[in-house]
């Protein structure tokens, strides 16, 4: 490349009997208008460049703004989920349990009725076993007092046998 800031600024011309010389001085312009040329289209392309960074760079911020909506978004319904879950496990043990104690408590009433029902099997049992005490004991005194009667017609038989005799 040509010359720099600074050695512009320290270049001198020569001097000739009219001034600087004419051909110094061309070719100084000439480098110079090269080096601007050069410089101005690098800027362009430099400029072109950030233009082009900036759309991607706006555009990768427009992406990392929806990617971090997202992750707000799925954390939001990840913590939904978890809390329907809980909710959900809290119900059905809830739920659980009070089925357990449905059960248990028919279970109670059932044995409640057990216990009822051998009471007054029990009950009916002594009154059954009274009553057949009870037959008995008059069956068997009616059969004494059979045996007594027929005591009593076998002696007025006997009696009447030897009167007749």
């Amino acid at each position: 490349m040509g010359k720099t800031k600074v050695d512009l600024l320290h270049y001198s011309f020569s001097t000739s009997l009219f001034g600087y010389t004419k051909e110094e001085v061309d070719d100084l312009i000439q480098e110079i208008s090269e080096q601007i040329g050069k410089l101005t289209e690098e800027n362009i392309c430099l400029k072109s460049k950030v233009e082009e960074l900036e759309i991607r760079l706006k555009d990768y911020q427009s992406r990392e703004k929806v990617l971090q909506d997202t992750l707000l978004t799925t954390q939001k319904m990840a913590e939904d989920v978890e809390a329907n879950a809980h909710k959900q496990a809290k119900n059905i043990i809830e739920s659980a349990q009070n089925k357990a104690e449905e059960i248990l408590n028919e279970a109670h009433r059932r044995l409640s009725k057990i216990y009822s029902d051998i009471s007054e099997l029990k009950r009916q049992k002594t009154r059954f076993e009274i009553e057949l005490k009870n037959l008995i004991e008059s069956h068997l005194d009616l059969l004494e007092e059979e045996k007594r009667q027929s005591e009593e017609l076998d002696e007025i038989e006997s009696k009447i046998r030897f009167m007749v005799k």
